[in-house]
């Protein structure tokens, strides 16, 4: 793989991430315009660098009509009121939408390995918004927990990045291992169907573990009029238990034992398996982009993988 001529600076891991830390991923662009070379192999490098429909048409002008132009073209008002067809011109629209929608629920306040999945989730947030912004795009989206939200009219200025960047980082900073029982997952997705234009790129960040197995209506349109890519987020522990033995757990409220005995483990990968390919197979089936990212390791060598396969 070619190497990019941006510097790479370490990728912090661990549990909380900073304002400060998803400022400096700006300075990786570099890092992901290699992805766009790869564009043909990598999902998430088709999204920002060519959207799954194309940049969108946006009206020019009203003119007389030509041979060859498209009938579907044609503005009958103005064909009526002046006894002549005339035809609408389009062009290229200058600047597209972004909305990047960033989980920061108590179910993503887990790692074992290199990172926590919330951070991960911020990381892969402020890149696509950085990247987006950098190639003249309007950029925005909704930060979510379990009970808030926080929306940003997509924009195509630096202020607005940088205020969801905040919203995450502070949303991030205010996790803790308390599990609240409700999840603002399907509202999030709700608030992004009411507020997206058409023609907008969604990128959803998450575990989807609050995905409902039913009630999917709102998902079902959004994915229907616009370009979706579904970034799941795992961590290693999620998918195979450790070595037989047995392990004190806790979710910061009460602790407990449990065996990793070998039937253990092999219920709860299954488990985690039906998980995994009921959602990609949701995402699959309503047409969007589905990339996988993990929190073993630092967030780009995760997109380098993705760059790889």
């Amino acid at each position: 793989m070619k190497t990019s001529a941006a510097p790479r600076f370490p990728i912090e891991g661990g549990a909380y991430v900073s304002l400060d830390e998803l400022i400096r991923l700006r300075h990786l662009g570099a890092d992901f315009e290699t992805l766009q070379r790869q564009q043909n192999h990598n999902p998430l490098a088709g999204m920002i660098a060519s959207r799954v429909r194309g940049r969108g048409m946006d009206f020019s002008e009203v003119r007389q009509y030509e041979p060859g132009d498209d009938v579907r073209t044609i503005d009958w008002r103005v064909t009526a009121r002046t006894g002549k067809a005339h035809t609408k011109v389009f062009q290229e629209e200058k600047e597209r939408s972004v909305m990047i929608l960033t989980d920061q629920s108590h179910g993503m306040f887990f790692g074992s390995v290199f990172a926590f999945k919330s951070v991960v989730a911020a990381q892969a947030a402020a890149l696509i918004a950085w990247n987006a912004l950098s190639q003249g795009d309007r950029v925005g989206g909704i930060v979510f927990d379990d009970v808030h939200h926080h929306q940003f009219r997509p924009r195509r200025n630096k202020r607005t990045v940088l205020q969801m960047l905040n919203a995450i980082a502070e949303y991030n900073q205010k996790l803790r291992r308390a599990t609240p029982s409700e999840s603002y997952f399907m509202q999030a997705i709700r608030n992004a169907r009411e507020a997206a234009k058409h023609g907008t790129t969604i990128f959803i960040i998450s575990d989807f573990r609050s995905l409902p197995l039913s009630g999917l209506y709102h998902l079902e349109h959004l994915c229907a009029h616009h370009d979706v890519m579904a970034i799941h987020i795992s961590d290693p522990l999620e998918t195979e238990l450790p070595p037989p033995e047995r392990y004190t757990i806790t979710n910061g409220l009460t602790r407990l034992q449990i065996s990793t005995d070998n039937r253990n483990r092999q219920t709860f990968s299954n488990a985690y398996k039906e998980h995994f390919a009921r959602v990609k197979a949701t995402f699959m089936r309503l047409g969007a982009g589905f990339l996988c990212l993990s929190s073993s390791e630092p967030i780009l060598d995760s997109f380098d993988r993705q760059t790889r396969a």
